[in-house]
């Protein structure tokens, strides 16, 4: 079993841009764990799976094979062989994927590849349920945080810089929605782990925040 760091927390708090990063500096593999949920919920959503068919969701579920991959442009999300990166990032995704992650099945099925992935390799991955469910061992675990305004504006510019015009009220009430879907859901809710650190990045820089949780990676491993 390799070593695993957990890094959990709201929607638009950078969590992937933190372990895409320490992942980089630490020489372990990072996975988006939302990515996989992303594009479970794409294909949910192209093939009009009801979601409320037990049945209809595990047959889509067996038609699934999602991987990872790096590549010059950071890692890729690639669906049953197809780079579908760029679609996953479409606000309807965004609107339905805590819908599509809240469902038990589906968790189960993503929580087997996930842990899978750990099997053999280091690995730093980012999501919800992370250090509550996927890695209670980890050696470490961050929770992280910021005020909900930051958060709506670091969404904004990240839609901006992708060309995806989208108001900032509509934003806010998605991560708001969000936030609750992922909190109060029965199977695995966003929950800060017993032994997680919380760290609240909301006036930190993107190296200031790497270089706190570094020096907390290198004290565990």
């Amino acid at each position: 079993m390799g070593t695993s760091i957990a890094i959990d927390g709201y929607s638009s708090c950078g969590k992937s841009t933190l372990a895409k990063a320490m992942a980089e500096s630490l020489n372990f593999l990072f996975v988006d764990s939302g990515a996989m949920y992303r594009a479970v919920t794409y294909f949910f959503l192209k093939k009009q799976v009801p979601m409320h068919d037990q049945q209809a969701v595990l047959h889509a579920l067996s038609q699934i094979n999602i991987s990872l991959k790096g590549t010059t442009n950071g890692n890729a999300t690639f669906l049953n062989g197809i780079d579908i990166s760029k679609e996953i990032r479409d606000m309807q995704i965004a609107d339905k994927v805590s819908q599509v992650a809240s469902i038990s099945e589906v968790r189960t099925a993503m929580v087997a590849q996930q842990r899978k992935m750990a099997l053999d390799q280091n690995i730093i991955m980012d999501g919800r349920d992370i250090g509550t469910v996927v890695f209670p061992s980890a050696v470490l675990k961050i929770f992280l945080t910021a005020d909900i305004e930051v958060r709506v504006q670091r969404r904004y510019l990240d839609l901006a810089s992708k060309n995806t015009i989208i108001s900032i009220p509509e934003i806010r009430k998605n991560l708001f929605l969000r936030d609750y879907i992922d909190s109060t859901r029965t199977d695995s809710p966003l929950m800060r782990a017993n032994d997680a650190i919380v760290l609240n990045n909301s006036n930190l820089s993107k190296s200031e925040q790497l270089e706190i949780c570094l020096l907390l990676a290198k004290k565990r491993i």
